[in-house]
This record gives C-alpha cells, structure tokens and sequence, in this order.
C-alpha cells in the first residue's frame, strides 16, 4: 500500500506498506477477533458439542494414547464457551457441558445408586458450570484480555477443590487423566497430572486471546536473540540437573498377584500354590482388597511360612463390635503380620468400613513400600503423604467388581500410570476381576491382567527408585483454590451490590 508520511519536523516522504498506526490497530483487531463476542445460542450451541465431542474422544483413547492431546479441544471449547451475555447462560452452559461430558462416562453410576445417579452427574457437572460463570463474571467487568490470566487458575482451583476437598470428592475425569501419562511427568520436578490440567488450559487461553502478540513479539530481532539465549541456559542447566534426578539405587523386586472376586478361603492356598508354580522367583504376592471378609486367617500365615515368601491381602481389621478397617495386610516369611494399613478415604455411600487413622511406611528388604487400598489411589492427599515418608513402590489391593462394566474397569486404569509418572515411582496395582497393572516408575504400563480374568495371574518385576519427588502441581493447586476462591467471593459480593443498587434507585 503506497502512503504519505509527514514527520513532525515538516519532512515529507512516500512510503510502502502500511502505515505503523493502522498496523497496530490491525494487530489489536486480530487479538481480538478470535475472543469477539458474546456468542450467540447458534455458536454456544456449536461450541458445546466441539467440547463435548473432544472430551468423548480424548476418554475413549485407551488404544491410541496420543488421542488424549484431544482434551485441548475441549479445554479450548470450554474456554470460548464461557463468552456468554450474562452469568448466568455461562453456568448453564457448562452445567450442560459437564453433565454431557460426565454422565455417558460415568453411566455405571446407574447400576450402583439407579436414579441418584442423576444427582451426582449434575454435582459434578456444577463445577464446569461454576467454572465457565466465574470466567464470564470476570471478562464482563475486567474485559477478556484482563480477565484471561484467571483461566488456568480457575481451572485448577475448580478441579482441585471438587477432586480433593470436599464430601463428595472425585478426581476420576480430571483432564490430567486424558492426557498421556508423560504429560504429567514433563520435566526433572514432574508436572502433577493438576498441573497438566493448568497447561492445558493455560495453552487454550494462549492460542485465543494472545496469539497474535506472541507472534509479533517472537518476530523481533532483540527478542528472537532472547529466545535463543534463554533455551541455551535452560538446556545447560537441564544437562546438570537430569543426571541428579535419573540416578536410582538398582533393586529390583518381583510381585506376583492374583485376580479373584470374593473367593472362598480354603481355595487361596491353592491358588497362590498355582501362582508359585509358574512364576517361581516371586517374592511378593498380592491379592486384591476385601479378599477375606475379616482378619487373616491362619491357613494364609501357614503358606508364608512354609514357602518363605511375602503375602499382601485385603481384609477387615475389627473396629469395635460392629465397624472395621478396610485393610492390607502384609504377611511375612515367618507367617506374623509384619505391616498393615487401612483405607484412608471409604467410598462414599458405601459400607466401606471406617477411615484410617494414620499412614505409615513398610520398611521391607527391597526399600520402602507405601500401601493404596483401591479408592485411595485416586487421592494426591493420599499418595503425597506416602511419597514424603518415603515410598519407592505403592502396592495398591483393588476392589472392581466385574458387575460394574468394562468402561468403569477402563477408567480407573487411568490412575496409577498418571500416578507413577507425576511421582517418578512404580505401582502395583492388583484388582479383584481386572484391569489390573505393573506400572513403571516413568508411567509405562509393564505387564496387565485382563478384565473379566477370574484367576489370572499378573507378574512383574519392577525396579525402586532412590527416591520419589512431590510434582509442582501439589504447590500450585492450593494456590489457585484460594485465588479462585477469592476471585468468587469478590464476585458474588460485586453482583450483591449491583442488585443493592438497583433495587434502591428511583424509579424515572
């Protein structure tokens, strides 16, 4: 484009291109076209079924794992979802969002409380919806550009307080659970499968608010130079720091386990006889949680002695004349109870006996070994406790009814390979009817017993770290729990003031 140039000294001159004025005004334009809005019913509804659709396809991956990537898109749909006209539209939206999302994946929800299942679809389904209000609430007053830097907080802040802090606690469906087991590995700290869920969005808000200032930024000399500079000092300083954090003390243990649902006592001799058979140089054996219906018998402490092996078992410890512990019990070489440890978090609306009341650490001949039973797994709070004592292996007794279906045996597979990866420990994990797993200490599944697979036998031998280490989400997530919640309170308080305001002006 040919333009005149006028400076301020009166020099005149005929330039090519585009003026800087209009270039920046472009600039500015393009930033915010991607954000323009509010949305309409049509396009809401659009961007709702790309969220959805997203989800669904990142969830139902378990043969592809890279599909997983696909949670950006819902992250990402989510995100321009929430660019409502008022509050209110934007709750609904993601409410409906949640619900699509939540309930098809969790239907097996309909086999275990029938027509209550509705209502903790949509307990779940309000947190995406209290999501995408508190992101509108905040774009209507502060504007998008202002406003974006709260998404990713929002996000995390949301998840982590309906994952792990109130009654109703489920962290199943997290977008960490989605996305490849590395991803909450990234880096020597690890990244926390929260943390992923912060990068996921963060990257959304990225691509749709700031894409065009990234460009333009990257495209300049000085900060090209920059760039350039700062991935030098970043790989230096990663050629120092990997070496510290691969390091491992070589042991090596071997851990046999069963697959059995509710079996009768006289028969676990047997089995574990069987077990011995073909896999001779193994020096754990497990098997799942509420294998026995009370203490361990004396048959089971008469096999561990005889063979001069370890048994791992789930049990009921006694509680009292009517309550008990959901607990593993480990048995040693000379047939005494040499560690036990109860469930930590009962599932809810469940007899499922009485929370315990502390975690320790089995110091064994391999190094230390921290105990899971089933749900406790799903817990940071759990398993970080565990990791700070010291854990170089969890061995996790499971519960999975084969009643339950095939996709609630799929889902809760997700857990221990994001585990593992986010800890950088390995993980045993020994279901009742399948799926269960060998998990390595970088997320790799090693070895997998089937579902339905009554008597199956998973063998694996799995090599203990010197050490564990918490990921940077378990700073991060609190963090932005109490941001959000901030966030929330100033905006009810804002909108309570609005209606005060209202209410009291005269009528013209």
């Amino acid at each position: 484009m040919l333009y005149f140039s006028i400076h301020r000294r009166g020099a005149f001159r005929v330039c090519w291109g585009k003026p800087k004025q209009i270039q920046v005004m472009e600039n500015k334009t393009t930033s915010l076209k991607a954000s323009a809005g509010p949305l309409a019913w049509k396009q809401s509804c659009l961007w709702l079924a790309l969220a959805v659709g997203c989800f669904h396809a990142a969830y139902t991956s378990l043969k592809f794992p890279a599909a997983g990537l696909l949670i950006l898109g819902y992250a990402f749909a989510l995100v321009r979802l929430t660019d409502q006209p008022t509050v209110r539209r934007a709750f609904y939206f993601g409410l409906a969002a949640g619900f699509l999302c939540y309930a098809p994946q969790l239907w097996f929800f309909f086999k275990l409380f029938n027509v209550a299942a509705v209502v903790l679809w949509l307990v779940l389904a309000f947190w995406v919806g209290l999501f995408t209000a508190i992101v509108c609430g905040s774009t209507r007053r502060r504007g998008k550009a202002s406003a974006a830097w709260l998404i990713p907080i929002a996000w995390t802040g949301v998840e982590y307080f309906r994952s792990e802090l109130y009654y109703l606690k489920f962290s199943w469906l997290n977008v960490g659970y989605a996305l490849p087991e590395w991803f909450s590995g990234i880096g020597p700290l690890h990244l926390g499968m929260y943390g992923g869920g912060f990068l996921t969005f963060g990257i959304s808000t990225t691509v749709l608010f700031y894409r065009s200032a990234i460009a333009s930024w990257v495209t300049k000399r000085t900060n090209f130079a920059g760039i350039i500079t700062m991935l030098i000092v970043l790989l230096v300083l990663a050629a120092f720091i990997l070496p510290y954090f691969a390091k491992a003390i070589p042991k090596h243990v071997s851990l046999v386990g069963i697959q059995m649902e509710f079996p009768p006592e006289n028969v676990l001799p047997k089995m574990l006889d069987q077990a011995l058979a073909k896999n001779t140089n193994g020096q754990i054996f497990v098997l799942s949680e509420y294998t026995l219906a009370g203490p361990v018998p004396d048959k089971l402490k008469d096999w561990c002695r005889a063979h001069s092996r370890y048994l791992v078992v789930g049990g009921e410890a006694p509680a009292g004349a009517t309550n008990y512990y959901d607990t593993a019990f480990v048995i040693g070489t000379n047939g005494d109870i040499v560690f036990q440890q109860g469930k930590c978090v009962p599932i809810q609306f469940f007899r499922d006996g009485l929370p315990a009341p502390g975690q320790g650490i089995w110091n064994s001949p391999w190094g230390k070994i921290g105990f899971c039973v089933c749900y406790d797994l799903s817990y940071t709070r759990v398993t970080d406790e565990l990791v700070r004592q010291g854990a170089q292996l969890l061995i996790v007794p499971t519960m999975d009814v084969e009643y339950w279906g095939r996709h609630q045996h799929e889902l809760h597979t997700r857990v221990a390979p994001v585990r593992a990866a986010e800890y950088g420990l390995p993980i045993f994990r020994l279901a009742s009817s399948g799926i269960s797993q060998a998990v390595a200490a970088d997320g790799t599944v090693v070895a997998q017993a089937p579902m339905p697979g009554n008597g199956a036998f998973l063998a694996a031998t799995l090599r203990l770290p010197s050490h564990a280490s918490l990921p940077l989400d378990r700073y991060l997530a609190p963090i932005c729990t109490a941001i959000t919640a901030l966030v929330t309170a100033v905006l009810l308080w804002l909108a309570w003031q609005d209606r005060k305001r209202i209410n009291g002006a005269p009528v013209s």
